[in-house]
């Protein structure tokens, strides 16, 4: 299993032939209403992520998230900086259970578990993120506290009262019902545990009757395997619902430096350690998959993998810019008892 170049970018994911035929699936399920893509978000989630692992892990690492940025920090830093805080509410450490809930191929469990020494447990239902991050966690040596585990997590194939933390990086935008999967991780946590996440939203600024506004919404929806994106006060209330208690919430976006906001690795000018997921990097990488299709070494398909990724970010560049979409409200809440 080779580290993604630009040769080999959905190369090991999907037999070639089934590459566009992919696309196309999931391309019908964003033709739909939003109910429709509710219905079948485990085909459309898992379409995507088939198509676009290689993709991230080539422009962007092994850590699918965003991240609030300090003046003089790198990319890098507030990447690792974001993950440590997650560990840091939760108070994590050696002799804890935690559940990393949507774990992609596992950079930020990676991350918390060499920080904090907690054993983590990583659920994903798409097979080859899984394939990727066991090699990268053996490779890194952290097996012993790292483990993915199969699954939806709708419904976890867990008994009650199992884990001692739970925290979710960017993955439960993906959920057709929050107050389902907020109802189910509940279960899983012992009485008094914590969970924390970092959650894709529309801010206050957001005006439904605007068409600039609606357009950004369903450019990131489409490019990012969203059924729906929801307000800040509505995954608060989907918490609640579920039966857990709010300890705090804030959009983490704010803290950025306005020099430095968290869509600049997007939007940012040529840089030597981040250009491949700069505006100009992403559109030399469009044009280079589109030359590789041309000439049969990528498969049908791949560009317009590429370029659904480029819209999408275009989209969530103007949702930062304009101040109506944060991907990163941060909700800390705990079950009673």
């Amino acid at each position: 299993m080779e580290t993604p170049t630009i040769t080999n970018l959905v190369k090991d994911s999907l037999p070639r032939q089934q590459v566009q035929a992919t696309v196309d699936e999931y391309n019908s399920f964003h033709a739909g209403s939003v109910e429709t893509r509710k219905t079948n978000y485990k085909e459309m989630v898992n379409d995507y992520y088939d198509l676009v692992t290689d993709f991230y892990e080539y422009g962007w690492g092994q850590s699918f998230h965003f991240a609030p940025r300090f003046k003089n920090e790198t990319f890098e830093e507030s990447i690792t900086r974001h993950e440590h805080y997650i560990a840091k509410v939760l108070g994590l450490r050696e002799g804890m259970k935690a559940l990393d809930v949507g774990c992609g191929v596992g950079g930020p469990m990676r991350a918390i578990a060499r920080l904090s020494g907690a054993s983590i447990t990583g659920v994903n239902n798409n097979d080859y993120q899984i394939k990727r991050g066991r090699k990268q966690t053996a490779d890194a040596g952290l097996s012993h506290i790292v483990e993915f585990m199969k699954a939806d997590f709708m419904k976890l194939p867990v008994p009650d009262a199992t884990y001692d933390a739970v925290y979710a990086i960017e993955a439960t935008c993906h959920a057709p019902d929050k107050v389902a999967l907020f109802t189910e991780l509940c279960r899983t946590m012992k009485k008094g545990a914590h969970f924390a996440g970092y959650e894709w939203c529309l801010t206050k600024s957001y005006d439904a009757n605007n068409p600039e506004h609606r357009a950004i919404k369903k450019g990131i929806e489409e490019g990012d395997a969203l059924p729906d994106i929801w307000y800040m006060n509505d995954v608060l209330d989907a918490c609640r619902k579920a039966g857990l208690e709010v300890v705090e919430s804030r959009d983490l976006a704010d803290t950025s430096d306005p020099e430095t906001p968290w869509y600049l690795p997007l939007s940012g000018t040529i840089s030597i350690s981040g250009f491949k997921h700069t505006r100009m990097g992403r559109l030399l990488t469009n044009r280079l998959v589109r030359i590789l299709e041309a000439v049969h070494i990528a498969p049908k398909g791949s560009s317009a993998v590429s370029q659904f990724l480029n819209n999408a970010a275009d989209a969530l560049v103007k949702g930062g810019r304009s101040g109506i979409f944060t991907p990163m409200f941060y909700f800390h809440v705990r079950k009673p008892g």
